[in-house]
């Protein structure tokens, strides 16, 4: 397992018992050699004691995330989606704050404490997923794509259209006869073992949840996505300390020093970013500034620090550790990978549009 360093921007400086019982936990059972089942309970047995976004401890929540990131990258991209999926059960009512499903809510998906979720959300051209009522349930028939992990959780979070117009959010149980999860197509360097392929739904028992459209008008679908953002920080970091360690050799130069400060300026803004972020959103503050507005400046300025750290290692380290160290060439090919969740130009004309509805506020 890779150490988190002790530097400036450890998220685990000064850490709460929460992030240093789920590092202790992970102490052997994160990293390359790591079964994606054996990271997934890792997931599930932490997540009782983990907040969520918007309980007032945003920031412990995203330092979390931030730092297992640290430690592997593909351990966070498979801890937010669960603890991601708990925060829409939470705000829906289906789960009480105090912890505990409502009774009978999930019963028809035999979901519980120890059920691994995912949330599938995303449309793509010749795929669809429609929700129809059958008496007092509701029955998913199509196809969802880039669906993360199906064939090994028990259950996710699937939007579905209920008409031409309105989507809405259900339960389901991933273990049904009329689920159909694909292993492929799913080749790539980074998050090898993270699989989003398709999944087929074929008359699939499901427990809605909230009214329709409500899972992406909610403020926590943006809370979802800066939870990302902290992932894809913590991700960054230990390529700034591999920075800092090549700007300690005898053999360096002004332009070593250089390529550590960049990344470092940056990481730091970021962390920064994602601090101010979560106490607007602690506060109450955040839908003065706009919910998705907010997510989208926080993601993008994540996103381009962790690029940075990608292009800033790649000119200043070289092809060595690419071919010769697999921690390092693992976390930069996941990395790379996982930023591809942000959507670069477009995203960064949503922030535009969004910017000039709000009249330059």
């Amino acid at each position: 397992m890779t150490e988190i360093p002790d530097a400036a921007l450890d998220p685990t400086a000064g850490q709460s018992p929460i992030i240093a019982h789920a590092l202790a936990s992970a102490r052997g059972r994160l990293g390359a050699e790591a079964a994606i089942g054996d990271v997934l309970n890792w997931c599930v047995e932490i997540a009782a004691d983990v907040p969520l976004a918007g309980d007032g401890r945003t920031r412990e929540l995203w330092d979390l995330l931030g730092a297992v990131a640290a430690v592997d990258v593909t351990a966070a991209r498979v801890l937010e989606p669960h603890l991601d999926a708990l925060s829409i059960l939470r705000q829906s009512g289906v789960v009480a704050a105090e912890g505990g499903v409502a009774p009978g809510a999930l019963s028809d998906i035999e979901a519980g404490e120890t059920s691994s979720w995912g949330v599938f959300a995303a449309e793509a051209p010749g795929m669809r997923v429609d929700a129809v009522p059958d008496g007092s349930a509701w029955l998913l028939t199509g196809t969802k794509p880039w669906c993360s992990l199906a064939g090994v959780l028990t259950h996710a979070l699937v939007t579905a259209w209920v008409d031409e117009s309105h989507r809405r959010i259900f339960a389901v149980d991933l273990r049904s006869s009329g689920v159909d999860a694909h292993p492929g197509p799913w080749s790539p360097h980074g998050l090898a073992d993270v699989v989003s392929a398709p999944v087929d739904f074929d008359r699939v028992r499901a427990v809605p949840l909230g009214v329709d459209d409500w899972y992406l008008e909610r403020p926590g679908f943006a809370w979802g996505g800066m939870s990302v953002a902290a992932c894809w920080w913590g991700g960054a970091l230990p390529l700034r300390d591999a920075l800092i360690a090549a700007a300690r050799s005898s053999r360096a130069d002004q332009v070593a020093l250089v390529h550590a400060g960049r990344v470092d300026a940056a990481l730091w803004a970021a962390r920064a970013c994602l601090a101010e972020a979560a106490a607007l959103v602690d506060r109450g503050d955040s839908a003065a500034v706009g919910d998705g507005l907010l997510a989208q400046r926080v993601r993008a300025v994540v996103a381009d620090a962790a690029a940075l750290a990608l292009a800033e290692s790649d000119a200043a380290l070289g092809p060595g550790p690419l071919v010769a160290d697999p921690v390092h060439a693992r976390r930069v090919a996941d990395l790379h990978l996982y930023l591809r969740q942000h959507h670069g130009l477009r995203d960064m004309a949503r922030i535009g549009r969004a910017f000039r509805e709000r009249g330059g506020r």
